[in-house]
């Protein structure tokens, strides 16, 4: 049973880096992120991605939403640690 939970868990922390990805792709093109799709993934990658608004654009490429998938990807990976600690 806890193991199933891991793994959706697991599953969900992909999706939203895979939402993530597609929101930033988004804003490359012209009135994509006014679309549906675009205001539904706005909602839900926004007040994530806000968390790491305070790093400064360098050279007008934003590196935030790629810090936060790197935080993504240690908050997976320390999960995964703590699972193997206790099963």
């Amino acid at each position: 049973m806890i193991i199933e939970i891991i793994k959706w868990v697991f599953n969900l922390i992909q999706y939203y880096e895979y939402a993530i990805v597609v929101y930033i792709l988004m804003s490359w093109l012209p009135g994509a992120r006014e679309s549906g799709l675009g205001r539904f993934l706005g909602k839900i990658v926004e007040p994530y991605l806000s968390m790491f608004r305070f790093i400064p654009p360098i050279a007008m490429i934003d590196f935030s939403p790629i810090v936060a998938i790197i935080a993504l990807n240690f908050a997976r990976s320390g999960l995964l640690h703590l699972v193997n600690l206790f099963l």
